[in-house]
């Protein structure tokens, strides 16, 4: 089953007794309280320390190139037999680009502006981290492309907690 799911910190426990995810990625401030559902094993989630942040800030992690190997690297080895779970603290803007980023890894062969529109009819909040994106359209050689699709969709709604949704992979 080749299912991204995403969601925000809050949901994160009903999402994957929902959905049954097996494999999870998590991308928060440093320093955030959080807990590995159960069901999920240890060497199945994977911690990104990371701010939501475009920009270097005094005080704030950064995304950067170590956090997009890291994923990428975790995403290939996902055998795709039950779903994987991403989220950040909101379900906004990490775990959206996270999102974009691996089904663009996943999927070389999907138009990066398809994954994007398909986001986008997804989740009205989503609003991908421009960072991460662009750290990962260098990374996979996408020529500008990744970061280009994320521009057509724009920002999404305001909120406070993003809308949870399924990404297919096709």
């Amino acid at each position: 089953m080749s299912r991204l799911h995403v969601c925000s910190l809050a949901r994160v426990e009903e999402t994957v007794l929902r959905t049954r995810a097996n494999m999870l990625v998590t991308l928060l401030s440093p320093g955030t309280a959080h807990v590995r559902p159960r069901s999920i094993a240890p060497w199945n989630h994977l911690v990104l320390g990371v701010s939501d942040i475009v920009e270097p800030l005094p005080g704030y992690v950064a995304p950067g190139r170590e956090h997009i190997e890291q994923l990428i690297e975790f995403v290939s080895a996902w055998d795709r037999e039950r779903p994987m779970l991403i989220h950040c603290f909101a379900g906004v803007s990490r775990s959206t680009a996270a999102a974009f980023i691996a089904a663009c890894a996943l999927a070389p062969n999907r138009s990066e502006t398809a994954i994007a529109l398909a986001i986008r009819d997804a989740s009205p909040t989503a609003t991908p981290n421009a960072r991460l994106v662009a750290l990962a359209d260098d990374h996979l050689a996408r020529s500008g492309r990744m970061r280009e699709a994320i521009e057509t969709i724009g920002r999404g709604v305001d909120c406070f907690e993003g809308v949870p949704f399924a990404l297919e992979l096709g």
